[in-house]
C-alpha cells in the first residue's frame, strides 16, 4: 500500500498554496489528506497529529505556514517522518520571517524548505520521497521529468522560428 502525503495548513488562509501542491499530486495521483492545526493555537492537535502519522500511513508530511512558521518544527520535533515546510509570504516581511523559521531548525530536528509559496515544489519533493520505495511513482515521476524536457523543446523551437530569421 503506497503511503499518502499530508497536506498541513497553520491557517486556512494559507490556501492558495495548499492547492499548487493538491494540483500535483493529483496529476500523479498521489493520495493526500489536507488538515488545518495550528502550532499555537492547537498545539495538542499538532501533537496528536504528528505521533499518530506513521499509524496513519503518511509517508511525508507537508507543513504550510507563514510568519513565524513553527508548524514544521514542531511537527518534525514528533515524527521521524520527513516534514517539508513552505514558508509563506505575507505583506510584513514578505515571507523572510517564515523562511528563516523553517530553515533554522536545530540539529537532529531537520525540516525541508521549498521557496517561499512553492507548494508544487513541496508536492514534487515528497514524491519523489515516496518513489524511492515505489516503482511506480518512480515512473510517473520519470514521465513528467519528460514531458517537461519536451514542453521546453517545443518552447525553444517555437521562439527561434519566431525570433531567429
Amino acid at each position: 500500500m503506497r503511503k499518502k502525503i499530508a497536506i498541513v495548513l497553520g491557517s486556512d488562509s494559507d490556501i492558495k498554496i495548499a492547492e499548487k501542491s493538491i494540483e500535483v499530486l493529483k496529476k500523479i495521483n498521489v493520495e493526500f489528506e489536507i488538515n488545518i492545526i495550528s502550532a499555537h493555537r492547537t498545539p495538542e492537535k499538532v501533537r496528536e497529529f504528528a505521533l499518530n502519522a506513521k499509524k496513519n500511513n503518511f509517508g511525508v508530511i507537508i507543513a504550510i505556514a507563514g510568519k513565524s512558521a513553527a508548524l514544521a518544527g514542531v511537527i518534525a520535533s514528533h515524527t521521524r517522518i520527513p516534514v517539508i515546510g513552505v514558508p509563506v509570504s505575507s505583506q510584513d516581511l514578505g515571507g523572510m520571517d517564515a523562511l528563516l523559521s523553517t530553515v533554522q531548525m536545530p540539529s537532529g530536528i531537520p525540516v525541508a524548505c521549498v521557496a517561499i509559496d512553492g507548494g508544487a515544489n513541496a508536492a514534487w519533493l515528497a514524491a519523489r520521497i515516496l518513489a524511492l520505495n515505489d516503482d511506480e511513482l518512480f515512473g510517473k515521476l520519470e514521465n513528467e521529468s519528460i514531458n517537461m524536457a519536451e514542453r521546453i523543446e517545443k518552447k525553444n523551437h517555437e521562439i527561434q522560428q519566431q525570433y531567429n530569421k
